[in-house]
Parts: C-alpha cells; sequence; structure tokens
C-alpha cells in the first residue's frame, strides 16, 4: 500500500493561479508600504489558497506485476543444418532455467519456421506480432536463439529493452555453394544464351583452387566441368528444344561442409523460336492458294519464302520452262544449298513437271530424315501420274493415293484417336459453332488415299476415308492433307472452321515442340503445387514415380480428364529438383527458386542483428561456448558481459484499490482565513 498527497481545486487551474498571483501582488504590496497587519494579511492569502486547492491524502493498493522476457526461437531451414536443432534445444532449456530462477519473472516463446515462398526467416515479424500482445511496460528483454541470418531487418520493432542473440553454429563452420546470378527466363532455341554462375566458400573452408561442376539439361546425363573458386564464370547455353528447358547445375558435397541444400541450382528456361522459315511452293492456281499465303503471312514470328507455278499443265506452247519467269527459280538454292535453313517445306497442290529433277526431291526426304518438316495440300494431281508420290517423296509420305478423287460435300470428322492427338484434340471449340454435330463447315472434294503402314490418322472424311495423317520418318515429321478444299474454313463457307488454329497446331507438331507430342510426361509449377500431366494415344497408363530432392520415391496414380489425358494436383514442400517417370518417359521440374534465401548465407553472424543490439544494449552469446548466465541490470546501462547477458527489471504494478482522504475540512481554512483578515485589520486600525 502507498500514500501521497493530492490537490484536487474546487476551481479550475488557470483561476486557481490567478488567484494565487493577486495575493501575491496584494500582499508585496502591504509589505512596500510597511503596513503592520502584512504578515497577517499573507497567512490569510495562504490559508484562502490551501482551502480552493483542497489537498487530500490519496492512498492505493498496487499489486505488483511480472517481467516478461521474450525468446524468438528460429526454427527455420538453416537452423536445420549440422548441430544448430540440438545447440539450440539445449540453449533454449538453459534460458528456461535461467529465467525461472529470476523473481517475478515470466518466459514467453515463439516459433518462427520457414516463411511462405521464399522470405526467408522473418523473426521480426514475429517479434513485433509478440511484443503486439503484452504491455511494453512489463517487457524486460528479448533473445533471439538463431544463426543470425534473419531476412526482415526492415520490420524490426522499437524495444524498450535489451535485445540478445544467442547464435548457433560452431566457430570453425564452412560450407560451399553455387550461384547461378543471371539466369533469364527465356532462349531463342539454337542461339547460345550466357548465364553467370560461381562456386565459393564460405567460413573456415580448406584451401582449394578449382571445384568440380556438372550441367544437366533436362535430367540427362550431365556434363562435367572444373571452374575456380569465388570467380563469376559466363556460361553459354544452347537450349535443344521448345517449350520448358530444366538446367540442373551442381557441385559435389565436399566432407565437412554444412550442407548440400546449396550445391545445386536448378533453372527453368522457355525455349522459344526466333522465327519460323517456311517454304510454300504453290502448284496449279486455285481458290485456296492465297488463303495458304494470307494464313501464314498473318502470324509476324513467320519468315515465308513463296513460288507460285501459275502455268497450267494443259497449256502446251513450246515455251521453256526457264524462260517462263522474269525472275528464275532458284532452284538449286532452295532444295540443295540451302533447304537445311527452313523449319518447313509446303507443297500445296504441286504436280512434278520437270521444274524439280528428282535428285531435289531426295534432297527433301534427306532433310526430313534428319529432322525437317513436310507438310503436303493434296488436289487432284496427287493421284495422277504426275503426284510428288511418283518421286523420292513417296518413301516418306503418310498417304498412298488410290487415283480416285471423290466430289461430293462432306463433313471432315476427327478420328477416334485424333480425339486424343494433341493436332486435333478438342478443335471443335475453336470452330465457334454450337451444332455438336456439325461444328464446322463441309468440303467438297477428297482425293482418296491408303494410310501408310507408321502414319496416323487423325481426321477422317467421306467414308471414313483418311483425310489427315501424319508420321514421323528419321528425326523428322510429315502430314499431308487428302484434300485442297481446307481454304472453305477460312472463307467461312457453311459456317467456316478452325483452319488457323488447325494449321497452327500442325506447324507446332511438326516443329517437335513438348506440348504437341503425342506421348508426353511434364508437370507445370504453381508455388509450390505441380500439375502433373501425361498425354497419350494409347488406352490408360500406368503410375507415375516421383523422386523428391531428398531422395525419397513416391508412387502416383493420375486421374483421365480427356481422352488420352491424365492429370493430377501434386503438393511438392520440398525445394529443389523433382524426376517424374512412366514407362520411358521422364521429366524434369524445379520447384523454389534457382537458390533458396535460406542458404544464400548458411555461415551464423550477429552482424544482422547487431544494429538493434547497439541501441538498446543487448550482446550476443554463443551456444557453442556451453552454458549462460542471466543478470538484471539497471535500464540504459550495457546488458551483455562475459558469458551472461541481462535484463531490466520493470517494477510494472496494477492498482487493485483507491482510496482519497481530505486533509482538513475547507470551511475551516476559509474560516481561519476569514479570522487572519479580520485580525490583521483590526490591527492595522489599532483596536
Amino acid at each position: 500500500m502507498t500514500g501521497n498527497i493530492v490537490f484536487a481545486p474546487l476551481i479550475a487551474w488557470p483561476v486557481f493561479w490567478a488567484i494565487l498571483a493577486l495575493a501575491v501582488l496584494t500582499v508585496g504590496l502591504t509589505v512596500w508600504r510597511r503596513m503592520a497587519g502584512w504578515w497577517l494579511r499573507a497567512l490569510g492569502a495562504i490559508a484562502l489558497l490551501i482551502a480552493i486547492a483542497n489537498p487530500a491524502y490519496q492512498s492505493e493498493e498496487r499489486q505488483e506485476l511480472s517481467d516478461i522476457v521474450i525468446a524468438v526461437i528460429d526454427r527455420s531451414a538453416s537452423q536445420q543444418v549440422s548441430t544448430r536443432p540440438d545447440q539450440t534445444t539445449e540453449a533454449l532449456e538453459t534460458l528456461r532455467n535461467r529465467i525461472a530462477r529470476l523473481p517475478n519473472t515470466e518466459l514467453r516463446e515463439v516459433i518462427v519456421g520457414d516463411a511462405e515462398g521464399d522470405a526467408g526467416t522473418e523473426a521480426m515479424t514475429a517479434l513485433t506480432a509478440a511484443l503486439a500482445e503484452e504491455p511494453m511496460s512489463r517487457v524486460a528483454g528479448v533473445f533471439f536463439l538463431s544463426d543470425g541470418r534473419i531476412h526482415d531487418m526492415e520490420m524490426a520493432p522499437d524495444v524498450p529493452a535489451p535485445v540478445h542473440l544467442l547464435q548457433s553454429g560452431e566457430p570453425d563452420d564452412w560450407d560451399r555453394r553455387l550461384v547461378v546470378s543471371n539466369a533469364p527466363a527465356f532462349a531463342i532455341i539454337g542461339e547460345p544464351v550466357t548465364l553467370t554462375l560461381m562456386v565459393e566458400d564460405q567460413g573456415r573452408a580448406p584451401a582449394a583452387a578449382f571445384a568440380p561442376l556438372t550441367i544437366s539439361i533436362d535430367g540427362q546425363e550431365p556434363l562435367e566441368f572444373e571452374i575456380p573458386l569465388g570467380q563469376s564464370i559466363d556460361l553459354p547455353i544452347t537450349l535443344p528444344h521448345g517449350g520448358m528447358n530444366v538446367l540442373e547445375f551442381r557441385t559435389p558435397t565436399v566432407d565437412g561442409e554444412l550442407t548440400d541444400r546449396n550445391n545445386a541450382a536448378v533453372i527453368q528456361m522457355n525455349g522459344v523460336r526466333d522465327r519460323l522459315r517456311v517454304l510454300l511452293v504453290s502448284g496449279e492456281p486455285h481458290p485456296g492458294e492465297r488463303t495458304w499465303r494470307n494464313l501464314l503471312k498473318s502470324d509476324s514470328a513467320v519468315d515465308l519464302v513463296h513460288f507460285t507455278i501459275l502455268r497450267p499443265p494443259e497449256k502446251q506452247d513450246g515455251v521453256p520452262v526457264d524462260e517462263m519467269s522474269l525472275i528464275a527459280f532458284p532452284t538449286r538454292e532452295l532444295f540443295q544449298e540451302k533447304i537445311e535453313e527452313f523449319d518447313l517445306i509446303i507443297f500445296d497442290r504441286y504436280r512434278r513437271r520437270g521444274i524439280l529433277p528428282n535428285s531435289y526431291f531426295n534432297n527433301i526426304t534427306n532433310y526430313v530424315l534428319n529432322g525437317g518438316a513436310l507438310l503436303v495440300s493434296a488436289g487432284p494431281e496427287y493421284g495422277s501420274a504426275d503426284s510428288i508420290f511418283r518421286s523420292g517423296l513417296g518413301d516418306i509420305l503418310p498417304g498412298v493415293p488410290t487415283s480416285r478423287v471423290v466430289e461430293e460435300p462432306y463433313l471432315p470428322n476427327v478420328t477416334d484417336i485424333g480425339e486424343r492427338h494433341p493436332v486435333t484434340e478438342g478443335l471443335e471449340q475453336f470452330a465457334g459453332g454450337t451444332d455438336t454435330d456439325t461444328p464446322w463447315g463441309r468440303w467438297l472434294r477428297q482425293i482418296d488415299v491408303n494410310a501408310a503402314k507408321n502414319s496416323t490418322v487423325v481426321m477422317s472424311g467421306i467414308n471414313d476415308r483418311p483425310l489427315l495423317m501424319l508420321g514421323r520418318e528419321g528425326e523428322g515429321r510429315v502430314a499431308l492433307i487428302a484434300s485442297d478444299h481446307s481454304w472453305l474454313w477460312d472463307r467461312g463457307y457453311e459456317g467456316g472452321g478452325p483452319q488457323l488454329e488447325l494449321l497452327r497446331r500442325l506447324a507446332h507438331w511438326m516443329m517437335k515442340e513438348p506440348e504437341l507430342e503425342e506421348e508426353a510426361l511434364w508437370a507445370d509449377v504453381s508455388g509450390q503445387t505441380l500439375h502433373i500431366i501425361r498425354r497419350t494415344l494409347t488406352e490408360g497408363v500406368g503410375s507415375v514415380t516421383i523422386t523428391k530432392p531428398d531422395g525419397t520415391v513416391e508412387t502416383l496414380t493420375l486421374n483421365q480428364t480427356d481422352p488420352g489425358r491424365y492429370e493430377l494436383e501434386y503438393d511438392a514442400k520440398q525445394m529443389g529438383l523433382y524426376r517424374l517417370s512412366e514407362g520411358d518417359l521422364t521429366a524434369v521440374v524445379g520447384v523454389g527458386p534457382a537458390a533458396p534465401k535460406e542458404f544464400e548465407q548458411t555461415i551464423a553472424t550477429d552482424e544482422v542483428i547487431e544494429p538493434i543490439q547497439a541501441a538498446t544494449g543487448g550482446g550476443t552469446l554463443e551456444m557453442s561456448d556451453g552454458p549462460f548466465n542471466i543478470r538484471a541490470v539497471d535500464a540504459g546501462r550495457l546488458a551483455a558481459g562475459s558469458n551472461w547477458l541481462g535484463i531490466t527489471p520493470r517494477g510494472a504494478y496494477r492498482t487493485t484499490s483507491l482510496s482519497v482522504t481530505p486533509l482538513v475540512p475547507a470551511w475551516l481554512f476559509l474560516m481561519l482565513a476569514g479570522l487572519l483578515i479580520l485580525g490583521a485589520w483590526l490591527r492595522e486600525g489599532r483596536r
């Protein structure tokens, strides 16, 4: 219980001070005039002022409140390496015991794990939240049990007590890490792109000048190199294919280093084509010729070289072929010297007429076998004696002509296997029609062909005869459209159809874009969720085996979402490289950043937290030094020393009861003041 004198004036304080000033002036005037009763007037004024001030004795009952010490315990990924988990547990137990010995002191514990995404250790955010739940007047100290690698120092709060660091780790810790500092998100296929990387040692590392480095693309056999330690290396990389390319860089783990989690980096780069170089050779004129040209020219990414043979085959005027054009058809340059520069060759209703010798058709065949692409849009000439099938191309074309041409309206249909093939699956949704039975307009002519043994028929026409056939020959691909009326879709005949989308898919399939492969396994990454997709032309797929970054293996069963398409959402809890396999198919995908922030710097330090320690008088003790002591120190003094750390007792309390008792009744002081003033008047009046 404590007590003190308080005042509860009967009037406002400004009025009280005004009366006080008037009283002092009046008494001073009586002293100056040497009036005999000046001292009685002074005593009367004092009595009057005391009566107005209304003094009272205030007593209160107080309940002492405990001091609060906050312990922020770092359990992030960097705190799980080497002996740090055990060190942290032992230091926390010591802190609990030392705080328990202090009188009237409580310990609050805050656990900090890995932040969402790649934000690192957000210890200051956790401390701010903890302080918001406690009265600041009771906080006597803050202890961080951590390696000191805190990544949100900009969120550090104002702490009214010493801030200390119990630092984990060993004095001789060292670590080797791989850093990729420059990795573009995409690169042009076939052109080198420069990546900047470095292998560096941190801490008390053994002396070394070089480090081994392996590079693997899409999980293939890695390439091995030796690079100097601590130096940035510019490494040229050429992406092998379009779509997502997964590059894994790794340096082997060395005995004694803290962790291997930063010895590898996974970079995902999207391979894009700079330009699609297309050679279009048109035969006799027909209404769809301009449609082909317009479709190809509408894409700014297409470099088109177009030659048209305008002379009808039935015209016989004796003019030599080499004299029928103002600019000579550069057949030798195109089909012998520069044929490998084209990504796609299209023959639109072309027939052999002596312009291209058989040797050039053989060159085209070799071009396809070596990885090129050939698309044939066939008209009636395909079944004639002048058909290009009768040339060296006949060995690779996916359709064998029967010399029969059918002239009647029919509706192109997607075959059963076409429903699963990426070129034609879901093609109806691009038609724009609402009638599911006739999603697009009819064609009026079909060239009768027999599908080759190794071809895939994805669209059919009259009497289910092959209409669109796809084939793989050697390293390249070929496609045959057994009709020259696809242009009717572009012209809007009977509602038109998805000719542009079909051509786009055809071109991308022939360019071997991964998303249009018939047999494919891949995964899209969204945060830490893998969207696993398996596409196939067969009925059903097996289980997918996934190998996690830590080497553990899990078997997954995918669900069929569309014909030939199986999918699954998978929660990837670990950051790093995941390997997928199903049958002969494999895929790799990286989850998380190239180098997680938790492992960018792994050597323990107090440099990060030092500014807030300096401002509060805190200090650092290393957990490896063993047990420590906790002392109480006065506010404003240094709170750290050899093997001890200090807290500042706050002396906080809560008032449980309060009473106020007037010292003297106000009327008594007023009566006394009146008597004194009367006495002064009588004395000065000599009565």
